[in-house]
């Protein structure tokens, strides 16, 4: 399993995980297809996004939206791609438009089979079993205007990724408390920071947390 987790942040920020990125598609003139979690605006995303990766001499890109028809060609070309990153933005409306497109187990094979999936904020939750943090904290949540009832998502690793973390005691206490009936531990990265997962070896970039059994760890 080859996957990176994004949590947010600008260019400079993101640097040491978009090196991380590079080193593991390791080939020259690599395909990389950009997911948006909207067809809302996404042209000028997927302009930003290529514009951005330029700069690691990456030419060759594929914009997939999937809350919008497309056709079976542009499905298989974005399959055989070398990396397909999911992008940020509402996390529910996302998971929602990926299901009705039958893209998790498509993706979900993608990764199984040795290809590179990243995933930015609300992408990156989508790699995990479920989308359950982007309802947590109440008062730092995606809306959930399509009214989701089924969170299940990718279930790729067996960790929650949380984005965007502020490191203070009103996100602490949410997430202390949410372990404590949880088996499942809680990587809470701040922008800037994220998660490389090259095999079965799990790599933390930049300062990140971790809460289990009702406790915070540091993590760098």
């Amino acid at each position: 399993m080859n996957l990176v987790f994004y949590s947010g942040g600008d260019d400079k920020e993101n640097e040491s995980l978009d090196r991380s990125f590079v080193e593991l598609i390791g080939k020259k003139n690599p395909v990389v297809t950009f997911i948006p979690s909207s067809s809302y605006l996404s042209e000028q995303e997927f302009k930003s996004f290529v514009r951005h990766y330029s700069k690691f001499k990456i030419t060759r890109f594929i914009h997939f939206p999937v809350d919008v028809p497309f056709d079976k060609i542009l499905f298989q070309e974005v399959m055989r791609s070398d990396a397909i990153h999911m992008a940020g933005g509402n996390t529910f409306y996302f998971l929602h438009a990926l299901r009705k497109a039958k893209l998790i187990p498509q993706l979900k094979t993608f990764a199984e089979r040795g290809g590179i999936l990243t995933g930015l904020s609300a992408g990156a939750i989508m790699m995990t079993e479920n989308i359950e943090m982007a309802a947590y904290p109440e008062f730092d949540r995606d809306e959930n205007a399509v009214n989701l009832k089924n969170l299940s998502s990718l279930n790729l690793v067996n960790f929650h990724f949380f984005p965007h973390f502020k490191n203070s005691s009103r996100y602490d206490a949410v997430f202390k408390k949410y372990t404590k009936s949880s088996e499942k531990i809680i990587y809470a990265c701040p922008d800037g920071a994220g998660i490389v997962v090259r095999g079965d070896e799990i790599r933390f970039i930049g300062k990140c947390y971790a809460f289990s059994k009702g406790h915070k760890f540091s993590i760098n």
